[in-house]
C-alpha cells in the first residue's frame, strides 16, 4: 500500500513538474525605457543604434522525459505478472510521445523576436522588442509609439 501512496505521490509532482514546462505566450512587444520624463501616449523619436535578433528556443526533450516518467508509473499500476511489464513499457512510450508533444506545442507559439535599440533625441535610450523589424536598419531615424518602432 505504501509502494502505490509513493507511485501516486510521484506521479502527482511529475505532473506538476510537466505542467511547469508551461509557458504563457511571448508579448508582442516590450520595452526598457530610461528617459528623462515619461508619458504613455506621447512618440519618442531618435536614431536607431542596434538591431537583434533574439531566436526562438528548441525544444530540449524535458517533455519526453516527464511524460516517460509519468506514463511509466502509471502503466506499472496495472495488470501483474508479464502484463504489468508491458503495460509499463506502454505507459513509458506512451507517456514520452505526450510529453515531447505537449513541449512542442508549447514552443509553436514562440518565434524569432526582434530588440530594437534607439539613441532618443532627448537623450535616453530605449529598447523595444517586436516580432519584426520591418524596414528599419541601423542609423536610420525613428519614432517609437505605442511600444513598437517605425522608420521616420
Amino acid at each position: 500500500m505504501k509502494i502505490t501512496h509513493a507511485m501516486v505521490a510521484a506521479a502527482i509532482a511529475a505532473t506538476a513538474m510537466l505542467s511547469g514546462c508551461a509557458s504563457a505566450p511571448e508579448q508582442a512587444s516590450s520595452s526598457t525605457y530610461y528617459p528623462a520624463a515619461s508619458s504613455s501616449n506621447r512618440s519618442y523619436y531618435g536614431v536607431v543604434d542596434s538591431i537583434q535578433m533574439t531566436p526562438a528556443r528548441a525544444n530540449s526533450g524535458t517533455g519526453a522525459v516527464i511524460g516517460g516518467v509519468v506514463g511509466g508509473l502509471l502503466g506499472n499500476q496495472v495488470g501483474g505478472g508479464n502484463g504489468k511489464a508491458v503495460a509499463t513499457v506502454a505507459g513509458l512510450v506512451g507517456g514520452a510521445v505526450v510529453g515531447n508533444q505537449i513541449e512542442k506545442n508549447n514552443k509553436a507559439q514562440a518565434r524569432d523576436m526582434y530588440q530594437v535599440s534607439v539613441r532618443l533625441d532627448d537623450g535616453g535610450f530605449q529598447t523595444i522588442t517586436q516580432d519584426s523589424p520591418g524596414d528599419l536598419r541601423v542609423g536610420d531615424r525613428a519614432r517609437i509609439e505605442n511600444g513598437r518602432v517605425y522608420r521616420y
